[in-house]
């Protein structure tokens, strides 16, 4: 988090892609996502509406997620969308900018470049929900997916528990040798595996995925296990079979996103759970409800992405811009 009024005598401060990625690490994006969940279970954060349409053209959606978290004093919003054709281009398909005000004037404050912010926050989340929900004693840490996503999940993962395994499925399998390459730079073992076989091995799955319909079986989970969902951002997608959430305690970032359009929507839709099932995993973190009661207990965080992420960590990012010197700066 950041004082509002930093720097705000120089302009309007601008922190490039380029600058992101060489200040933002995964401690830093780490701290800001717990610090900004552990806010909004207080209610001292509070996301706004999301507006997230198809525009009619190349395929995109475009919209925007904002909120104020009052105890950093950060406010502003993440514009953006997904532009499903980028990859043949060479760009990101996720292209998004973060907005920061002043909350005391309204004035604009900073313009941030939100694409490597996305990725680390999205993985920051899921570690966040590792660090608080898996099993201590986990050692196969298991991926459903293998997108662009999927190496910050990887990364961040490897960092909360004492993985002595990586196993990962992929609709395409070649696209798993970017997961390999990690896990050999790491001396870490890596396996391409079934589904079935995922789940009976891996002690933490991860699904980062843009799927519509479920990928694992709920016969498949392993007593124990902690799942972070982190691909469902949008009504009608799925990643797991519904029936999962009928026997595991559920967490979430927002649970009205949660319920609406993350992966709870099926299980809330077929009556298997209601809202009151679904606890804030920033309560886990402040203390107020309990995380995993036991090793045999499956765990599972339903990651939808919240604005209050992006502005966090864009916030992290445009003080350590601006206090190193990397920041550039206009007047309106």
């Amino acid at each position: 988090m950041t004082n509002s009024n930093q720097n705000t005598s120089k302009g309007v401060s601008v922190v490039s892609e380029a600058v992101c990625q060489q200040i933002m690490g995964r401690t830093e994006a780490f701290s800001a996502v717990e610090n900004v969940f552990s806010a909004m279970a207080k209610n001292s954060a509070y996301n706004f509406p999301v507006i997230r349409e198809a525009i009619g053209h190349a395929d995109a959606l475009y919209g925007f997620k904002s909120g104020f978290d009052r105890d950093g004093m950060v406010l502003g919003l993440k514009s953006g969308g997904y532009w499903p054709g980028n990859i043949q281009k060479d760009l990101t398909n996720h292209q998004s900018t973060v907005i920061l005000f002043d909350p005391d004037t309204g004035k604009l404050r900073s313009l941030v470049g939100g694409n490597y912010l996305t990725a680390i926050r999205t993985a920051a989340s899921s570690a966040v929900s590792i660090a608080h929900l898996a099993r201590h004693d986990s050692k196969v840490l298991g991926l459903i997916g293998a997108g662009h996503q999927s190496t910050f999940q990887l990364r961040a993962a490897l960092e909360q528990r004492d993985f002595e395994k990586v196993i990962a499925w992929n609709k395409e399998p070649e696209n798993l040798t970017r997961l390999a390459v990690i896990c050999d730079e790491l001396s870490l073992p890596f396996e391409s595996v079934s589904r079935e076989v995922l789940c009976a091995q891996a002690d933490v799955i991860i699904t980062i995925t843009s799927a519509f319909e479920a990928l694992i079986d709920t016969n498949w989970i392993k007593p124990g296990t902690h799942i972070a969902c982190m691909g469902t951002d949008t009504i009608g997608k799925q990643e797991v079979d519904a029936n999962i959430f009928a026997s595991a305690r559920v967490f979430t970032d927002e649970l009205a996103q949660s319920i609406t359009l993350g992966e709870a929507q099926h299980a809330i839709k077929a009556g298997l759970i209601n809202q009151a099932d679904i606890i804030p995993i920033g309560e886990v973190i402040n203390g107020t409800q309990i995380g995993r009661t036991s090793d045999d207990e499956i765990t599972l965080f339903d990651g939808t992405g919240v604005g209050l992420q992006d502005l966090a960590v864009a916030s992290v990012a445009a003080k350590l811009a601006e206090e190193q010197g990397l920041a550039s700066y206009f007047n309106l």
